[in-house]
């Protein structure tokens, strides 16, 4: 179920919250430019929650060095899953970048392509199936190759809206599913496994120490991604990449000088 059989992780661990956040706005704004210097544009999609809202509000500072390192005219901002719910409310994937990051940037809205939560879960994912199709212009089975993909890990070992046991973590063929929550009993709108690891980059952002034990497990763990979905994220450039705080990476084998760790995976 994976492309490749060979998977080096490199995971990079900083001492705080505000260190994570900070690697977090650099790598983010590293990527960008190196998209931007390849093809002319940089098509990225995020993740919602706490950890990521701290680099976009970095991102969004004025007084700090990123906000002016960020080629904002040739980016393009997706979303890697979303709540069903309006973009104004509380729960709102959306919302939590809007406040944090878009309404401090230059950015057009011809270059945000968010998922309309408020619509018919099943709608919404055809409907940004359409867009993403239109926007990377692809014909036929073709999927979209997004230059940067940002993750979570929630601490059942789900990323994206891909829960444990989930039907949407068999869906290969659709770009954009609908996946339940099963202890919300709710609808998520989401990119599939392989869209995602069809990314030239893909990255983790996690901290605090109730993800210590779950990050080692998927890390370091027996294969089971019908239990711990984040186990499918497999890219097919081979490469995958953690940026931790240090209660997270309590757990993991110690980093170099430099605060880089790797590992190596096989199928």
């Amino acid at each position: 179920m994976r492309a490749g059989s060979q998977l080096q992780i490199k995971y990079y661990v900083e001492p705080d919250s505000a260190a994570l956040a900070r690697r977090a706005a650099h790598y983010f704004v590293e990527m960008a430019g190196e998209a931007v210097a390849a093809q002319g544009r940089a098509r990225i999609a995020i993740s919602g929650g706490a950890t990521p809202k701290a680099a976009f509000e970095l991102l969004a500072d004025p007084h700090q060095p990123w906000r002016n390192r960020m080629p904002w005219k040739a980016l393009d901002l997706y979303w890697v899953d979303e709540r069903s719910v309006p973009p104004d409310h509380a729960d709102s994937n959306y919302r939590m970048t809007r406040e944090a990051l878009l309404d401090h940037v230059p950015l057009r809205p011809k270059q945000i392509h968010r998922i309309e939560g408020e619509l018919d879960p099943e709608a919404a994912a055809a409907r940004y199936e359409s867009e993403l199709r239109s926007s990377f212009r692809l014909e036929g089975a073709g999927s979209p190759r997004f230059d940067l993909v940002a993750l979570g890990l929630g601490d059942d070992g789900h990323t994206a809206s891909l829960f444990p046991h989930a039907e949407a973590l068999r869906e290969m063929s659709r770009l954009v599913t609908v996946s339940r929550a099963p202890r919300l009993d709710a609808a998520r709108i989401t990119l599939t496994w392989p869209v995602i690891n069809h990314a030239r980059s893909v990255f983790f952002l996690v901290s605090g120490e109730r993800k210590a034990a779950i990050l080692k497990e998927v890390l370091t763990g027996p294969c089971d991604s019908e239990r711990l979905p984040s186990q499918l994220i497999w890219p097919s450039s081979g490469i995958l990449t953690f940026i931790l705080d240090k209660a997270a990476a309590a757990l993991l084998p110690p980093t170099d000088g430099e605060g880089c760790g790797v590992l190596e995976r096989e199928r």
